[in-house]
């Protein structure tokens, strides 16, 4: 549950500025966002003074990215219009500000600075969080990750190692898009699972000296590269496929993601 916060005092936009770039954010970078609002205000401004901090601590001439996905799969997205409330106030707060691009998929993130058209360009909607993915471009440009408020079962960029490493299980998914003006049902194989054990993460990072930790506001902050990320978790996962998924019988979607293996 998130903890209380009525009795923290909100914390300043130049603080958090100082927290961050504190923490290692490098101005003029790309940095890719997983944030939780409610285990990192108050702020001064709310989720926008958040957002507000983010973008300074980069600076004009970096880009930031966050998850802007499709709140359900039943209805056609649109990249203008759909909200994307589970992904937190904070993300669903940046999509709509202008300046930022948001991808036309189901599977959308949104970016704002000089690179965001090419993270946000088309994507294929059948594989999330490949290498042709927001994610996937992300790392392409030797982006930064920021978990902050939250842990490595909300970082995508192990979703994209998944698919380098090449991992054979899948979910059935389903995003319902537009194709040729027409509302099209898309069912495919996901590489996906509960993701409670991409807190593994944590350690082998942390081994290595490839996480930073920090506070940011009232919230706990992690921050890693995007090619350190996914170069130590394909090591881990070319040595043991499943090393992600729970035991047999532990987790529902673990076991529809293992029982797909050939």
């Amino acid at each position: 549950m998130p903890r209380p916060s009525s009795a923290l005092p909100p914390v300043a936009r130049e603080e958090l500025v100082q927290q961050l770039l504190a923490l290692g954010v490098r101005p003029a970078e790309v940095l890719l966002v997983h944030t939780a609002f409610s285990r990192v205000g108050p702020v001064s401004g709310g989720p926008l003074g958040l957002v507000e901090a983010l973008r300074a601590a980069l600076g004009p001439n970096g880009t930031l990215v966050m998850p802007a996905m499709a709140d359900d799969d039943m209805h056609a997205f649109d990249p203008a219009t759909s909200p994307c409330r589970t992904m937190g106030i904070v993300a669903d707060t940046f999509w709509r500000l202008p300046g930022a691009l948001r991808t036309d998929s189901p599977h959308a993130f949104a970016a704002a600075g000089p690179h965001a058209s090419e993270i946000t360009r088309d994507q294929p909607v059948d594989v999330p969080h490949g290498q042709d993915s927001p994610v996937g471009r992300v790392h392409d440009l030797d982006g930064q990750v920021l978990l902050l408020g939250v842990g490595h079962d909300a970082n995508t960029t192990v979703h994209l190692a998944e698919n380098v490493a090449g991992v054979r299980y899948r979910k059935q998914a389903v995003a319902t898009v537009l194709v040729a003006g027409r509302v099209t049902r898309c069912q495919y194989g996901e590489v996906d699972h509960c993701c409670e054990n991409f807190s593994l993460m944590d350690g082998w990072l942390d081994a290595a000296g490839l996480q930073r930790r920090g506070p940011v506001s009232h919230g706990e902050a992690r921050l890693s590269r995007s090619h350190d990320i996914v170069r130590v978790a394909v090591a881990h996962l070319q040595d043991h496929e499943t090393v992600f998924l729970h035991p047999a019988g532990v987790c529902g979607e673990c076991d529809e993601a293992r029982a797909s293996l050939p």
